[in-house]
């Protein structure tokens, strides 16, 4: 016999047992009273069969002020004056560009006119003197024997 367990078989293990822990219970929070600041008028209706109904008058829930939004919010509005801003900018852009390739033309027109009256005036000036219908002085020239000595032309 075990002298812990008399009348048990001392092959046999004690068993211990564990009583759970009771949990306490959380403190719900206090209750604040709330006070109403006037006492709400009692009204009587009469119905159409006679009856009487009395109760209290309840106002209705007002909504609280929302605040007023813009019906177009600020960003939808920068962006379509960026846009506007953006066409305003290509339209410039295209309109310098154009004036630039109308300047180029201009440019290169005066330099076709120039080089056709420059071209005109030096034909006249070579062809002008040579020319017998415009009334000028007859130019004689006399051709004689010519006479070459040592290389050299004697006339």
């Amino acid at each position: 016999m075990h002298p812990e367990n008399p009348g048990h078989a001392p092959d046999e293990r004690a068993v211990t047992v564990h009583q759970p822990t009771p949990v306490t219970p959380l403190l719900a929070a206090p209750l604040v009273p709330v006070q109403a600041t006037t006492v709400p008028a009692v009204a009587s209706i009469v119905l159409s069969d006679g009856r009487i109904v009395t109760g209290y008058a309840i106002e209705p829930a007002k909504p609280e002020p929302v605040a007023v939004k813009p019906p177009v919010s600020r960003a939808a509005v920068n962006i379509a004056l960026g846009g506007i801003g953006f066409g305003a900018l290509c339209g410039g852009l295209f309109l310098l560009t154009a004036f630039i390739a109308a300047l180029t033309a201009l440019i290169t027109q005066l330099i076709i006119l120039a080089a056709v009256l420059f071209g005109g005036y030096i034909a006249l000036q070579i062809l002008g003197t040579s020319s017998h219908s415009r009334g000028g002085s007859r130019t004689t020239v006399n051709i004689r024997k010519a006479v070459f000595k040592h290389n050299h032309f004697h006339g």
